[in-house]
């Protein structure tokens, strides 16, 4: 199947270029604000947070996303490089962004909200879980218009032949397997699971671990980073960091059932 070639730059004004990957994380963003909002409108789990409430989680997860993002790609993917070479940490023109480091950026941000507004991180965490994974979804478009963090070799019918892969070989197009089940599937999976009243913390704990199963078996088909291939067990650097994703959201979900049970008679 021929890969469409898609410019990355969808505006050119002058010597500003206005590339679709940006693009991709405003739409996501967009859309947060969107669910978000409507959760907060005909939602119990929003419990009383209102629109400025809205505004500022998208502004505190922004940050989170952007500084989480760059220094998890830093600190889990080129350390040695970025040690030698300090300054190029803040060249994000050249690219290097960390689903991973972006979450734990985004917890970060979210518990300084819920700290300002007297409220838990747990509830925080439900109530924005169901927005997130369609802005996964416009950022994993946004790789496969870039023709980037393509799959590995493949002779299924709908292999593509990436531009940056000099070799030539037909690979999966993984960036649209990601996009797919961290995107779309995880959106149906969590934003169902919350339309009932649930424990506090468990909507929050599927998305943790449907994210770190879709990404887990994703990561099957993704080409590895040259710079590090196949770690431990055969396992991919985005292998080992979902795993804990999947162990913590498996806890958490057992720990807010065990909590929300009322106690045995006796």
């Amino acid at each position: 199947m021929p890969y469409p070639h898609i410019d990355p730059v969808a505006l050119q004004i002058g010597p500003i270029a206005i590339h679709w990957y940006g693009l991709m994380y405003l739409a996501g963003f967009g859309l947060a604000w969107l669910l978000g909002r409507w959760r907060i409108q005909h939602h119990p789990a929003a419990n009383g947070l209102t629109l400025r409430d809205l505004e500022d989680i998208i502004f505190y997860g922004v940050l989170g996303v952007i500084l989480g993002g760059r220094l998890g790609y830093v600190l889990f993917y080129k350390l040695d490089d970025y040690l030698a070479h300090p300054l190029m940490i803040f060249e994000v023109w050249q690219g290097g962004m960390s689903f991973h480091g972006g979450l734990i950026g985004v917890i970060l941000a979210m518990l300084v909200f819920a700290r300002k507004r007297g409220r838990t991180l747990l509830e925080i965490g439900d109530f924005i879980a169901p927005l997130i994974p369609l802005g996964l979804a416009a950022g994993r478009l946004g790789n496969f218009i870039n023709g980037e963090l393509w799959g590995r070799p493949t002779d299924l019918p709908w292999g593509m032949v990436f531009p940056g892969a000099a070799d030539g070989t037909p690979r999966h197009p993984s960036q649209l397997y990601e996009m797919g089940l961290e995107g779309l599937a995880l959106f149906v999976l969590v934003w169902c699971f919350a339309r009932k009243p649930r424990p506090t913390g468990q909507v929050g704990a599927v998305f943790l671990m449907g994210y770190g199963v879709f990404r887990f078996m994703v990561e099957f088909t993704r080409e590895p980073d040259d710079f590090l291939g196949l770690l431990a067990g055969g396992l991919s650097m985005g292998q080992w960091m979902s795993l804990p994703m999947i162990l913590i959201g498996l806890a958490l979900f057992i720990w807010a059932a065990r909590r929300s049970s009322p106690a045995p008679t006796r």
